[in-house]
């Protein structure tokens, strides 16, 4: 490291411990038995605890799934966890300074050899330097727990405090074996963001480094006794994490950004709207492995799709405007599908993917779409307006989408005429992979490059893009293309007599 990259490094460190000892300043006035009355609250209250003692760090309340989090750790004291938090939901500041402390002031001490293991030597010195910084600079914390900054035996990457306790940081790899303090083996170690997206490539590295977690690193413990800790997020399906995760007797804790009833986790940082914000910068894709521990391979069906300019419309035919409904109204509902309407054309032996939407909208919302579709099409040519109608859709759409449709077409004074399609699909994968890959492969679809900065055809094309058999990413507006491919294919066969796609045969629909 260069000198300046030093002197850097160490006007940031000492800047930092002067806003801990700032920040932790004491009421010297208080009385004994206030003292004592929050000694006893904060050992027993894990939020009060880090809202007092931490301020610098403790911006926005706890939510609920760290307090759960440290109370699990503090009565299982020979716990095998894996916390598979999203980004930025503090699972290092909880894990590796506030849970640890926490237990070390407990009225009988609950820490006693502390191991901190990251991707590097010099990554570990890091994290241990966070809770090292805290022992020696929190006023608070020394106040009312004791002096803990012990002259002589305080270096980078392990240190012992006056009580005795003490604290290691060690690579990924390193040798753990012999590690103790004394007569003391360690009983808490917090392996911290062990993968990262070179390993989760690599099968071997994968196998070895677990080996090494659960053999040499699991050893270092009291046959198995002591608290034994993994956190990071889920950056790839076969990672160390996942490995781990799967292990039998490990208690896993996994939270994401949104939970299971599409609300913000950690709603006491983040709003719905800034999360929404998030997800659409970054995308389908990077939204799911950074924050919902769902990493999603690219390119497992579509590799390649061609985006290119559309023909004048009035040179096509006839159009397909057609869409995939999802029957909820609740557009924050992260267990229900998007809807999807998009606009396919045919011309020239190309299937054309002109324009559409794709989004989760309101129903109401959605029936707009089809408007604003015909105003875009403008009478350049005719339109076909289609509905996906399963069997299980068929109630939604005879319940709550035809009404709509005839309440907008009075409130306009102008009703568009709607197809259900009622063909019996064949599975999902299977149908748009057979019907959609012959033409991506051979450029025979056609993505509009003119809306290649609408948020809509990103979204398609990003669905495009992450369709696999395992069908963990969402697939439908790839579902709604398929669609009007199939219906195009079908009339265009009806009014030439030969198919234009392979395998696809025709079929009837009634109009409603």
């Amino acid at each position: 490291m260069a000198l300046k990259e030093i002197t850097d490094a160490l006007r940031t460190w000492q800047l930092h411990n002067e806003e801990v000892r700032q920040q932790t300043s004491v009421d010297q006035s208080e009385s004994r038995a206030d003292q004592l009355a929050r000694i006893a609250r904060a050992r027993k209250d894990y939020a009060y605890f880090v809202e007092y003692y931490f301020p610098h760090f403790a911006k926005v309340r706890c939510g609920r799934f760290q307090v759960q989090a440290a109370n699990r750790i503090l009565k299982s004291r020979n716990l095998k966890a894996v916390f598979k938090w999203a980004r930025a939901h503090a699972k290092s500041t909880h894990m590796d300074v506030f849970i640890p402390l926490w237990l070390k002031c407990q009225e009988k001490r609950e820490l006693n050899v502390m191991v901190i293991i990251g991707k590097s030597q010099d990554n570990a010195n890091t994290l241990l330097s966070d809770i090292q910084s805290e022992l020696q600079y929190n006023q608070r914390y020394a106040h009312d727990f004791g002096k803990q900054y012990n002259a002589g035996h305080w270096s980078e990457g392990q240190f012992v405090t006056r009580d005795g306790c003490a604290f290691f940081a060690l690579g990924r790899g390193q040798s753990p074996r012999g590690l103790r303090y004394r007569d003391q083996r360690p009983d808490y170690i917090v392996i911290d963001d062990l993968d990262d997206d070179e390993l989760v490539q690599n099968e071997s590295r994968v196998s070895r480094l677990t080996d090494w977690v659960k053999e040499a690193l699991f050893g270092t413990l009291d046959g198995g006794r002591g608290r034994f800790i993994m956190v990071g997020n889920l950056i790839g399906k076969d990672s160390v994490l996942a490995r781990i995760s799967e292990t039998a007797g490990v208690h896993v804790s996994q939270v994401n950004i949104y939970d299971k009833r599409g609300n913000v986790t950690w709603a006491e940082k983040w709003t719905k709207e800034e999360v929404k914000e998030m997800e659409t910068f970054m995308g389908y894709r990077s939204f799911q492995k950074e924050y919902m521990n769902n990493p999603i391979t690219e390119g497992a069906v579509f590799k390649e799709l061609t985006l290119g300019e559309v023909p004048p419309l009035n040179r096509f035919r006839f159009l397909v405007a057609y869409a995939d409904p999802s029957p909820s109204n609740n557009v924050n509902d992260r267990k229900n599908s998007t809807k999807a309407l998009w606009l396919v054309g045919y011309l020239d032996n190309r299937f054309y993917v002109i324009t559409g939407y794709l989004d989760r909208v309101t129903n109401d919302e959605f029936v707009d779409w089809f408007y604003a579709i015909e105003g875009y099409v403008n009478g350049k040519t005719q339109v076909y307006c289609y509905i996906e109608n399963n069997s299980l859709q068929s109630p939604f759409f005879d319940q709550v989408f035809m009404p709509l449709f005839h309440k907008k077409g009075e409130e306009r004074g102008h009703h568009i005429g709607v197809v259900p399609d009622t063909r019996k699909k064949p599975d999902k994968f299977s149908r748009i992979e057979g019907n959609l890959d012959p033409l991506v492969r051979t450029q025979r679809l056609v993505f509009n490059i003119r809306e290649k900065d609408n948020p809509h055809m990103q979204r398609l094309i990003e669905q495009f893009k992450l369709f696999g058999p395992a069908m963990k990413a969402p697939a439908d507006g790839p579902d709604a293309v398929e669609g009007g491919v199939f219906i195009v294919n079908n009339k265009v066969l009806t009014i030439a007599g030969d198919t234009i796609v392979t395998g696809i045969k025709p079929r009837n629909s009634k109009r409603y």
